[in-house]
């Protein structure tokens, strides 16, 4: 039974279908793998367990029946603390929210209620979500699953964190500038930051709304399909003979490695000389415009961020961790004039890009142009938190200005990944392409 911590979704929900999982057995597995672990505090904001007993229970009984909802049907996940759940706490991380309790749950966790899935608890994030690196002295660091020392990455940190440690077999995160891809690639997860507006932002607390998309954290691409499914609702795309033969993938040059590191590089390199060699054509190119694009970031994001929550954190901002709260306020000293000019001159990148990689199957860069730093460091030093963080989201950030399609997939060397990138609503498309990648770096 302790193998069912480290199999996949997919595998878990085919086990069911068969007869040989008990949905009701496989929840009470990860319950006490949770309450087990010694870092559980530091992973889980609060469990739900009587829902998920009743979950599973209902689950147990469409098995045994023959009428699963669908192939995740009793499979137990965990979802990131700030997924409205009726009757239940969700605090996005932050004090400022403290005792924050919705009447219903968020559309994504109903559509995931209807398909089946067994909600297992909330988990720990960054405040607001408002940082790559998944520090949060304010309510709890969860333990980088490579390396305990090391910062998790963020602000879907839990949810990495509880899918690494077997205590959860998928998490549901979310991704404003790379939420979902940093934690995933610096725990040796898949990770799909999807397109902004392909799944509901209702019932989400938000960070910045324009850019705010949801994104399932797993062990594998199908792991990817098949929640993507759930939480829209929708029939899983099919990812049967997918291949890599003739496959056109531009290595994006310039921006992406502008810094980085050696070991995110040599990572990244090694996985696209695989996937040439399993049938892939490899083209390199730098674009200007992704530059450009970057430098408008931080005329977009934060006074959004900022503009939503001013006033709740204006209130008590005593309350929240120096690093972050410094974030935020930095968004208080953009105009609307020029927040609106970049706005402009986005939808003109955004059209400029989708025509020039218009002929490309993906668009590959680094997950991140860096390691998971030191956490205890990254305390101690407020200046190598900015910097460190600004550079862990640089490159995912392109996929968030540019309103992509992404896929994060581990690489052979710990910590880092491999991002392949799409134009919006390419999920399927990209979901069959980065199945065979999988297979290839395996």
């Amino acid at each position: 039974m302790q193998d069912w911590l480290t199999m996949t979704a997919a595998e878990l929900g085919r086990g069911i279908d068969r007869g040989e999982i008990d949905p009701v057995a496989l929840t009470e597995t990860y319950l006490a793998a949770i309450k087990a672990h010694p870092d559980t505090p530091r992973i889980y904001a609060r469990l739900t367990e009587d829902r998920a007993r009743a979950e599973a229970a209902a689950a147990a009984a469409r098995a045994k029946a023959g009428l699963r909802r669908g192939p995740l049907d009793g499979v137990p996940v965990s979802w990131k603390d700030l997924y409205d759940t009726a009757g239940v706490a969700t605090e996005s991380g932050t004090p400022l929210l403290a005792g924050r309790v919705p009447e219903t749950d968020a559309l994504v966790l109903r559509n995931a209620t209807a398909q089946g899935l067994v909600c297992l608890g909330k988990t720990h994030m960054t405040e607001l979500a408002f940082s790559g690196l998944g520090m949060n002295p304010s309510t709890a660091t969860p333990p980088n699953v490579i390396d305990p020392a090391l910062a998790p990455g963020g602000s879907s940190s839990g949810a990495a964190v509880s899918v690494g440690l077997g205590l959860a077999a998928a998490g549901i995160g979310s991704d404003t500038g790379g939420s979902v891809r940093i934690p995933s690639a610096w725990n040796g997860l898949t990770g799909l930051k999807t397109t902004h507006g392909r799944l509901s932002l209702e019932g989400v607390v938000p960070l910045a709304a324009r850019f705010d998309t949801v994104g399932p954290l797993c062990r594998s691409v199908e792991d990817c399909a098949l929640l993507l499914a759930a939480l829209e609702g929708t029939r899983p795309c099919d990812l049967a003979g997918a291949s890599l033969e003739g496959a056109r993938l531009l290595v994006l040059e310039g921006a992406p490695f502008e810094d980085a590191r050696e070991a995110p590089v040599a990572g990244f390199e090694a996985a696209v000389a695989t996937l040439e060699a399993a049938g892939a054509a490899i083209e390199r190119r730098a674009f200007p415009m992704v530059s450009e694009a970057l430098a408008l970031s931080g005329f977009l994001v934060a006074p959004e961020a900022y503009g939503t929550w001013k006033a709740v954190i204006e209130a008590a901002p005593d309350k929240m961790y120096g690093p972050v709260l410094e974030r935020f306020r930095g968004g208080g000293a953009v105009s609307a004039a020029d927040f609106v000019a970049a706005w402009n001159r986005l939808y003109e990148i955004r059209a400029a890009w989708y025509a020039a990689t218009a002929e490309y199957d993906a668009v590959l860069i680094p997950t991140s142009p860096i390691l998971p730093p030191d956490a205890q460091r990254l305390l101690d030093d407020p200046a190598y938190f900015a910097t460190e963080n600004l550079l862990a989201l640089r490159n995912t950030r392109i996929g968030n200005l540019l309103d992509l399609a992404v896929l994060t997939l581990p690489t052979a060397v710990p910590g880092t990944g491999l991002s392949l990138m799409g134009p919006p609503m390419s999920e399927e498309r990209l979901l069959r392409l980065g199945v065979a990648a999988e297979a290839a770096l395996c």
